[in-house]
């Protein structure tokens, strides 16, 4: 699915909800890697998980991301009305630096098995 319609009141809580430096962030990693539950999105951005939480709402509330339920953790991932319009804004941010440490860290987390969505996959495939 796709945004099919975007005017000034969407606009302007699209761009408010941009404004922020730790919602970019949380943003990109959602952007990069598909879905993320808050403990992975703490661990990575060294947030609390209040404020992991709060931002998270507000992206849900913008409209930009919504979640599912898995077990006890809750995976936040990118509307896909909005993919495009936020692929297209990350793509002029793909060099930034803090961004990259970020993907980094995550990938970095991701391999040593530290985050929540690797511990599910790695039980659903030993039949945990």
């Amino acid at each position: 699915m796709r945004l099919k319609n975007f005017n000034v009141s969407f606009g302007e809580q699209v761009f408010k909800a941009m404004s922020d430096v730790s919602r970019i962030r949380v943003l990109n990693l959602l952007m990069r890697n598909k879905e993320l539950c808050i403990a992975d999105l703490e661990l990575v951005l060294d947030f609390t998980q209040t404020k992991t939480s709060r931002h998270l709402i507000y992206l849900k509330n913008t409209g930009l991301v919504t979640f599912r339920k898995q077990d006890q953790w809750a995976f936040y991932y990118i509307k896909d009305e909005m993919l495009d319009f936020l692929q297209q804004m990350f793509g002029y941010l793909e060099k930034d630096q803090l961004l990259q440490k970020d993907q980094e860290v995550y990938q970095t987390l991701f391999s040593n098995r530290e985050l929540a969505i690797n511990r599910l996959q790695q039980r659903h495939f030993t039949g945990l």
